[in-house]
């Protein structure tokens, strides 16, 4: 059962968009948040999430251990007060991603899963959130340009982020990592970058 925090957390980032009305980005709580992100993250559709087999206390422990860190974030964005996609940026030299690809200066790396749709299909819906992500992490200066890398089976994924335009880069493979605080498996994944000037000429 997912329980919503009695008091509105300060948003981060605020957008109104028509039809929608006011789109907000928080950051995630481990503690508030863990119900609702684990009953996201263990659904067939978030297969290429990797926790489809996580507990609860599983999904809790990788999220406090992300919210300790400086380079890796962690977010909901809402619409109004239904949580609507997470959402993870990384700094992609902290990051294994550093280790397929030549990181440039200004470079965030992102990740993120829309949450099950509910009531009636909105056209246009996941482009509009893609949109909201990019103008949050764009509205830090000093990121230049934003790097993605879903996994190479998730074409749906791939082809959306090209749509938003995203530039399409190599195949890449993510090695794995096993530490006593975090397990990554090895990963197949598309590398895609949307500079700051290509999605000014999106908006």
């Amino acid at each position: 059962m997912t329980t919503e925090p009695a008091v509105r957390p300060e948003a981060l980032y605020e957008e109104t968009v028509e039809g929608l009305g006011t789109v907000r980005v928080d950051r995630l709580d481990p503690q508030r948040d863990v119900d609702v992100v684990h009953s996201w993250v263990t659904e067939e559709r978030a297969r290429f999430w990797g926790m489809a087999e996580t507990s609860r206390a599983e999904v809790l422990e990788i999220y406090e251990h992300l919210d300790s860190l400086t380079t890796h974030h962690a977010f909901l964005i809402r619409v109004g007060d239904e949580p609507a996609m997470l959402f993870q940026t990384y700094e992609p030299e902290a990051d294994r991603v550093s280790e397929c690809y030549d990181v440039e200066p200004g470079d965030m790396g992102v990740h993120l899963m829309m949450g099950p749709p509910k009531g009636a299909p909105r056209p246009g819906f996941t482009a509009t959130m893609l949109s909201v992500l990019v103008h949050y992490v764009l509205a830090d200066p000093q990121v230049r340009r934003v790097v993605a890398e879903p996994d190479i089976r998730n074409e749906k994924a791939i082809e959306r982020l090209a749509r938003t335009g995203f530039e399409l880069g190599p195949e890449i493979v993510l090695p794995e990592i096993d530490l006593p605080e975090v397990f990554l498996p090895e990963k197949k994944a598309r590398l895609a970058f949307l500079t700051r000037e290509g999605a000014q000429a999106q908006d």
